[in-house]
């Protein structure tokens, strides 16, 4: 009958609604929003460990530092200010700085560093970001100290993914030496020799009770039986990785570097310098004290390592309100240090939930083959030639040892168009192929030096494959990218076989990280998509590999149309 409506909603009106609805949704979002407002100061604290007393840099006379908490959608606006006697940078790890590359932070790739007296503000929002990331400097070896927790929750109204916890505890594990850690660094650099090892572990900047004169502070949370718990856990060790545990409890992954993952039950986790973690753990134990505890994860034959225990407490409330017992807390087993088997097994537990698989690329545009590892430099013996049989310790990509600018930064240089700051010729694959992980040939263990970046064109798909080598020994590498997160899609033993590994590729739900542990003498294959344009690091995140060279930076040049045009640089950006 014409003039009466069938009920049945046309296809043209049914686009319309979804449309409305989706502007909608984004609108509520946008509302909500917040701008968080920070002034960072920079300066030198003292501070009691391990019986001494020394200086070390913080921010806001705090160690660690503050704490972020944000939503997904929202805005920092951060006021650094250095008031320490060093140069400095802050990055915000694992942020994507979606068209905000300024504010990335690592020193002299997008930003030259802000010396003393002055400040810099950084501006980024979070965009389709959720879990557990951190901040740390960017300059030398301050991240020794220098560094906080960056917690983004989902949006207002939005769940987790997993049954809400009764608490969120960031536990960050670093390193402590007893000495200030720029003399260390100095150290290493005139010798040729590798670094001095840590003095202890810390969790939340606390040695803990296995320590001399460390039982006053150690770090402590307080449960309720039946409590469920969301461990928010980080390594801002400098250069080593870490196991890390708590005794007869269960923890269940629901994420990793802000990313959520399929949730899976272990023991132990094994988190490399800079990776995030987030587990539940259940107070469903006696009612006791019991330890949470770290230790290193030392892969590279016969070097040396810090080979102790550090100790926070997870303790059980009585019903009365107060502590369950004073007596000492139960120690769990850690994993050897060597203990590869159980690392792995961690790593392949994780899984991406379907939401982020979806997002896996297939088709490739980019694919590269990046050797990672350490080398010598040949020198005539004396006091700077400290390393093995009088040489310098150097590390590379591609044999290819990155120097950083010092005039100005890559970005600032690829924007303003100055010139012999950089070359865009990094070798998309090794130089010689060769037994990576066997024999080395001597005409390989001295890289060359340069300022390499390689050129990546917007919306491109990438696949890398990052081989480790064994020229001084092999060793589990923990590599970064800037401004991205990336699809592990495999990982194995031995030499990468481009006939046959490729078959073995998981390419349903691989797991999501920003910072990917290289198997000790094996490979690891993550593919992404070049959606961000700027100037990005991509580097080993052990701090004395990326001393010695073992980084490079990749060029992502803008695409066309407003959301994809890098912002300008921002006034106060700091000059070299």
């Amino acid at each position: 009958m014409q003039g009466q409506s069938s009920g049945v909603m046309k296809p043209w009106s049914n686009a319309l609604f979804l449309i409305i609805l989706a502007l909608l949704g984004f609108a509520i979002s946008f509302a909500n929003a917040e701008t968080h407002y920070h002034d960072f100061v920079v300066e030198a604290k003292p501070v009691k460990r391990l019986c001494r007393t020394h200086n070390i840099i913080t921010v806001n006379k705090k160690f660690p530092g503050p704490t972020l908490t944000v939503r997904n959608g929202d805005t920092l606006v951060i006021k650094a200010l250095n008031k320490a006697r060093y140069n400095v940078t802050l990055h915000w790890h694992g942020i994507r700085q979606m068209r905000t590359p300024w504010a990335d932070g690592p020193e002299y790739v997008t930003q030259c560093p802000i010396q003393p007296g002055a400040t810099y503000t950084y501006r980024f929002t979070i965009e389709d970001q959720e879990g557990t990331l951190w901040w740390h400097a960017h300059s030398k070896w301050l991240r020794a100290t220098v560094y906080g927790a960056l917690v983004i929750l989902p949006k207002l109204g939005s769940p987790f993914p997993f049954p809400k916890p009764r608490h969120e505890v960031p536990i960050i594990l670093g390193e402590w030496w007893d000495r200030d850690i720029i003399s260390v660094l100095r150290q290493a650099l005139f010798t040729g020799a590798a670094p001095n090892v840590s003095d202890a572990y810390t969790i939340n900047g606390q040695p803990g009770d296995l320590y001399r004169c460390s039982s006053k502070g150690i770090f402590k949370v307080s449960v309720n039986s039946g409590d469920r718990v969301l461990l928010r856990v980080i390594n801002a060790a400098l250069n080593q990785q870490l196991f890390f545990t708590v005794a007869n409890h269960q923890l269940t992954v629901v994420g990793a570097d802000a990313i959520y993952h399929k949730p899976f039950a272990t023991r132990v986790i094994m988190l490399g310098p800079g990776q995030t973690t987030d587990v539940l753990l259940t107070a469903n134990q006696r009612q006791a004290r019991y330890y949470m505890a770290a230790r290193a994860y030392a892969s590279a034959r016969g070097a040396p390592f810090d080979n102790t225990t550090t100790t926070a407490v997870l303790e059980y409330n009585t019903a009365r309100g107060g502590s369950s017992s004073t007596s000492r807390p139960l120690l769990p087993r850690l994993p050897a240090f060597n203990d590869t088997a159980t690392a792995t097994a961690f790593e392949n537990g994780l899984r991406s939930i379907p939401s982020e698989a979806a997002k896996v690329p297939t088709k490739i545009d980019h694919s590269l083959f990046f050797t990672v590892g350490l080398g010598f430099v040949n020198c005539n013996p004396g006091p700077r030639c400290q390393g093995p049989n009088n040489t310098r310790f150097a590390a590379s990509m591609n044999n290819v040892s990155f120097v950083l600018p010092r005039r100005t930064s890559l970005l600032q240089a690829y924007y303003n168009n100055i010139p012999g700051i950089f070359t865009t010729d990094f070798p998309p694959v090794p130089p010689l192929q060769f037994n990576y992980t066997g024999n080395v040939p001597r005409s390989l263990w001295q890289p060359r030096f340069g300022t390499k970046l390689y050129k990546l064109k917007y919306g491109s798909t990438v696949q890398i494959v990052l081989q480790d080598t064994g020229i001084f020994s092999t060793e589990d590498h923990p590599i970064h990218l800037h401004g991205y997160h990336f699809f592990v899609v495999g990982q194995g033993f031995g030499n990468f076989n481009p006939r046959t590994d490729p078959a073995r590729f998981n390419l349903v739900d691989p797991p999501a990280r920003n910072t990917i542990d290289v198997p000790v003498g094996g490979w690891a294959v993550i593919r992404f998509v070049a959606d961000n344009p700027g100037v990005w690091l991509f580097h080993c995140h052990i701090d004395a590999h990326l001393t010695w060279g073992l980084a490079m930076s990749f060029l992502v040049e803008n695409g066309i149309g407003e959301l994809q045009t890098v912002e300008p640089p921002p006034a106060d950006l700091p000059r070299c």
